[in-house]
Formats: structure tokens, C-alpha cells, sequence
């Protein structure tokens, strides 16, 4: 049986503020739409499922970020996510420039938790808090050359 990743959902506050935040970080939108209807019931198993969705892709056009609103039913807040919590919790991105990628986050309110890491002069990462309280690690591969 082959296998690949298809897309990593995440549900948001404000769809829009969050298409804003990831597509100035330089994800391409390639769909929006809303979605309701027994399909939609049956894919994501809540009765009455009406959301709000956006379709982002990386530049490489592998990473796809699948971001719903929903309308109905209503949103749940949770407690952020703590980097140790059990479960799903952040979604990490290689870019070429880690101060110039938290440069554009910072535009949108987001800051790094602690600040910037230096792995064995391998790596420098940093995780934010992105939109509707999502992680996002940055991660800049010091081997390639500028």
C-alpha cells in the first residue's frame, strides 16, 4: 500500500488572520471554499459541520496546511498547547531566513517563545505562537549557503 501526506488541518479562530499570517510567510492559498452537507458530517463525524476552509501549499509544493473556521458547530477554546502536551501541537517550517521569517511574524503579533536556538551550528530554530495559538517552529538548515 503507498502512503503520503496530504494535507495537516488545523482549526482557527479567524480564518482570514491566519491565511494572512502563513501566506506572508510565504504559502500560495490554492483553494477556499465552505463546506456543509452529510459528506462533510460523515468525513469529520459532527452533525451539522459548516466551516470555513483554506488550502495552503509550500512553495516546494509538497506541505499543504488545510485551515477551517468552523460556523457550526460552534469552536471550542482550548488552553494553548504546551510544547511537551501529549498530541498534535505545532507545525514546522524550513526557510532561508529564520531573522527575516520572525521579522514577518512579529508584523502579525507572533514572537518566539524564548527566542533562537543554534543546534551544532547545524540548525537555528525558534518556536512561536502563531495564530489561534498555533506552534510554528522555524527552522534554518546552516549548511546551505545563503
Amino acid at each position: 500500500m503507498a502512503i503520503t501526506l496530504e494535507n495537516v488541518g488545523i482549526a482557527v479562530r479567524d480564518l482570514d488572520e491566519t491565511v494572512a499570517f502563513f501566506t506572508d510567510l510565504g504559502l500560495t492559498v490554492v483553494g477556499q471554499d465552505t463546506v456543509s452537507g452529510e459528506w462533510a458530517d460523515t468525513a469529520v463525524g459532527l452533525d451539522g459541520k459548516h466551516a470555513r476552509i483554506a488550502m495552503l501549499q509550500t512553495p516546494d509544493g509538497h506541505g499543504r496546511l488545510e485551515l477551517f473556521e468552523y460556523i457550526h458547530p460552534d469552536a471550542i477554546e482550548t488552553e494553548p498547547t504546551l510544547p511537551n502536551e501529549i498530541g498534535m501541537h505545532r507545525v514546522a517550517f524550513q526557510v532561508d531566513d529564520i531573522d527575516a521569517a520572525l521579522a514577518i511574524a512579529a508584523r502579525h503579533g507572533c514572537v518566539p517563545l524564548r527566542g533562537v536556538a543554534d543546534y551544532q551550528d547545524v540548525y537555528r530554530l525558534s518556536y512561536l505562537r502563531g495564530p489561534s495559538g498555533i506552534i510554528v517552529m522555524l527552522a534554518q538548515d546552516l549548511r546551505r549557503g545563503p
